[in-house]
């Protein structure tokens, strides 16, 4: 898995939405202590979060399933923009068969669990996958015997109210792990500056 966040949108843009709503404009330092401290205040500490919708966070998130891709779709208020298997199946096309207990050669294209019995069957689904496709069935047709944990990639974009309510949900023991990772590669991912306002969505989940 490899998270890199792509862009985001500086704090300042959040504490002017803020000064907005007072017109206060006055009191703000540009960004420094009084205008973070203003973000904490009002959209941590007061729930009034709808003010750090205007922060948005743009990732390319490689190397996840399509269970994790799944797990992901359930998180409405974001955007996802996926590698399409309809016309990427191809890159299957030419490879040597798959073998069992091969998984460094399977995990190119597989999540693998650390489960052998698993992993193995896995890899039978993705052998599979590939005769299919080498005996020269449509990719349209091929895609619906994609086994779960094939790879995929995606960029994501999401804003910091909807990131709080992820990370709160997904870094959870309780969540799916291979989402539970994302979420921690996530929140390192962000600019350590921007932490401040998700640290108590991780903290919770580990108490």
């Amino acid at each position: 898995m490899d998270v890199k966040l792509l862009n985001h949108t500086p704090l300042w843009v959040c504490s002017n939405a803020i000064r907005t709503c007072w017109q206060s404009f006055d009191k703000s330092d540009n960004g420094g202590e009084k205008d973070l401290a203003l973000i904490d205040r009002v959209g941590n500490q007061f729930k009034h979060s709808s003010t750090l919708e205007h922060l948005y966070y743009n990732f390319y998130i490689s190397g996840v399933s399509r269970a994790l891709l799944q797990e992901l779709a359930r998180h409405r208020i974001a955007s996802l923009s996926v590698k399409s298997t309809r016309y990427t199946l191809k890159e299957l096309r030419g490879e040597e068969p798959f073998r069992a207990g091969d998984f460094d050669n399977a995990s190119r294209y597989i999540v693998l669990t650390g489960d052998s019995d698993v992993d193995n069957a896995s890899i039978a689904a993705l052998e599979n996958l590939r005769q299919i496709l080498s005996g020269g069935k449509s990719l349209d047709i091929a895609k619906y015997c994609l086994p779960e944990c094939y790879k995929t990639e995606l960029s994501w974009s999401i804003n910091a109210r909807s990131l709080q309510n992820f990370l709160s949900l997904r870094s959870s023991k309780a969540a799916l792990w291979e989402i539970r990772n994302l979420a921690n590669a996530v929140f390192e991912a962000l600019p350590e500056e921007h932490q401040f306002i998700f640290k108590d969505c991780m903290a919770k989940t580990e108490a």
